[in-house]
């Protein structure tokens, strides 16, 4: 079997995103991604990508690629993220997270890395999009919404119930206008947010009881 990368899915896949097809998805995806970056200025952010690609978001940030068994580009690293604990105010997961696998330690440090407030961005292929054929027989796995908020959820996120579709439909050509759900689009976002909780549960107040006969006005 082939080796598996940073990613969960074969090393072998990342090429497809050097091809034609996955150049024009990824083109497709960039305002999104940009958009994502920019969302919490105030903060740095951290982009997670299959592939080395140009520009990047407002104000500070860190990008890394997936390489072998970890990562590479703005720092060289393996699982668990060399950042401090909440120190990111947003975090773009762009086809690095493999459906269909626990591969609950990378979901885990996102939340760990997020700050309260910060949101996770997670890209992912459409398994129902007429796209699947320009990646069949890469390797790439794709999975349905509903998987990837579980994932969120289990890590302590909360995600949004409506995702965007992204990418084109069935021809290799840049398509850069988002739609509500993911439809026959070749990819789609999903956004979380990392909601702040209290350290100390709050003490609900007892309810006064109301006096038995009280007589009528």
């Amino acid at each position: 079997m082939p080796a598996d990368s940073a990613t969960g899915q074969p090393d072998s896949a990342r090429a497809w995103f050097r091809s034609d097809a996955g150049l024009a998805l990824l083109e497709s995806e960039r305002p999104t991604v940009l958009r994502a970056l920019s969302e919490r200025p105030a903060m740095p952010w951290l982009w997670l990508a299959p592939v080395g690609q140009e520009g990047a978001g407002q104000g500070r940030g860190l990008r890394l690629v997936a390489s072998g068994a970890g990562w590479s580009g703005d720092a060289c690293c393996r699982l668990p993220l060399p950042l401090a604990t909440e120190s990111i105010g947003v975090v773009v997961l762009q086809h690095v997270a493999a459906p269909g696998r626990s591969r609950r330690e990378l979901f885990e440090e996102c939340a760990r890395v997020l700050a309260p407030g910060g949101r996770l961005w997670v890209f992912a292929l459409n398994p129902l999009a007429p796209y699947r054929w320009q990646w069949r027989g890469t390797g790439l796995g794709a999975a349905e919404p509903l998987s990837w908020r579980r994932r969120m959820r289990a890590a302590g996120l909360v995600p949004e119930p409506v995702s965007q579709g992204l990418g084109p439909g069935w021809r290799v050509r840049v398509a850069h206008e988002p739609q509500d759900g993911p439809g026959l689009r070749a990819a789609y976002a999903i956004r979380a947010e990392k909601r702040a909780w209290p350290i100390t549960p709050v003490r609900q107040r007892a309810r006064l009881p109301m006096p038995e006969g009280i007589p009528a006005a």
